[in-house]
């Protein structure tokens, strides 16, 4: 770059009279310093752009923005309450840290070569052309040094400025979750709705069952087994409390049997669900409620020996929750 605005200048200096008044030569000549200029500064303007479009990618690389600018940052009490903010007050405090720490080494440089800088009038033009070059770029390299100071403590200050305003509040993580997984309210509703619609259908099967058996107050569970099935018993309903009322309502209006069994009641509700088969364990429970009701209604269609209820229908201790309760307190 030295080398080159020698020449230029010394081209510029080199007048010569007939040419000066020609001014279409003078263009030309205007034409060529431009371009001994662009030759001179294109290789230092180069490395500034390449600095420039490498830099963001040690920060989180480019990002491209094709959305309509917002004219609202044109507002200037906007712009007054950015000027304002804490995020400006750092950058303020970074652009005065620059100008001092930047002031200050070109201060050093120039007080400890002003001798030289001053000797330069007295030197010939090659010489003292390559000592000023000398200068100059110790000052640039000093400059640019404190500049990279600065730079390796902004740029973690930066990155972790730029992930602190990632970050949402509290508020925007329940909005955001009310955009992608819909409002809790409204979505609280529909399972409402579901548990209803559920409640009805197992409403429904329940005059289908053979049997009611109950706690009596606490339980219901209605089974059901078809004649010349191949599988176990099924839990067409079951309930607590008042789902067990209505339970028990509904066989009794349909002309269900409704057994006392508390043990076998409750296993079932713990362990059985709706629409599957009862658990083998309780098999033989069930049985002997079933036999019992096949033979009731033997018994009131064709007449005969009326059957008699089972006072015990044995359920076993592990599967009853009540007796499981029981024996863990005894335990410890």
């Amino acid at each position: 770059m030295i080398r080159q605005l020698k020449q230029l200048l010394r081209h510029g200096l080199q007048v010569q009279s007939p040419r000066s008044w020609d001014w279409a030569q003078q263009a030309m000549d205007w034409g060529v310093q431009l371009q001994g200029l662009l030759f001179a500064f294109g290789p230092l303007a180069g490395l500034l752009l390449l600095a420039a479009l490498a830099s963001p990618l040690l920060i989180g690389g480019w990002l491209f923005n094709f959305q309509a600018p917002d004219f609202g940052k044109l507002n200037p009490m906007q712009g007054l309450g950015n000027m304002l903010s804490m995020r400006s007050l750092m950058e303020l405090l970074k652009a005065l840290a620059k100008t001092v720490l930047v002031g200050c080494t070109a201060w050093m440089v120039i007080s400890t070569q002003l001798e030289d800088m001053l000797a330069l009038s007295a030197q010939a033009p090659e010489a003292g052309s390559a000592q000023h070059a000398r200068l100059l770029l110790r000052c640039l390299t000093l400059m640019v040094g404190a500049l990279a100071v600065i730079a390796l403590i902004d740029a973690p200050y930066q990155m972790w400025s730029h992930a602190k305003k990632l970050m949402m509040t509290r508020q925007e993580i329940r909005d955001e979750a009310k955009e992608s997984e819909g409002n809790p309210e409204i979505k609280a509703k529909i399972r409402a709705q579901q548990r209803e619609m559920a409640r009805k259908r197992m409403m429904a099967q329940v005059p289908t069952a053979d049997v009611v058996v109950t706690n009596p107050t606490h339980y219901a569970v209605a089974l059901k087994y078809p004649e010349n099935a191949t599988h176990a018993p099924l839990v067409v309903a079951k309930g607590l409390n008042e789902v067990a009322d209505k339970i028990r309502a509904i066989a009794q209006e349909h002309g269900i049997v409704v057994m006392e069994a508390p043990p076998l009641a409750r296993a079932l509700y713990q362990h059985a669900e709706i629409d599957q088969e009862i658990p083998a364990p309780l098999y033989t429970a069930v049985a002997q409620v079933l036999a019992y009701v096949f033979q009731l209604r033997a018994y009131q269609t064709h007449g005969g020996i009326e059957p008699v209820q089972p006072e015990q229908v044995s359920v076993p201790a592990s599967l009853d929750p009540q007796q499981a309760r029981a024996d863990q307190g005894a335990g410890a």
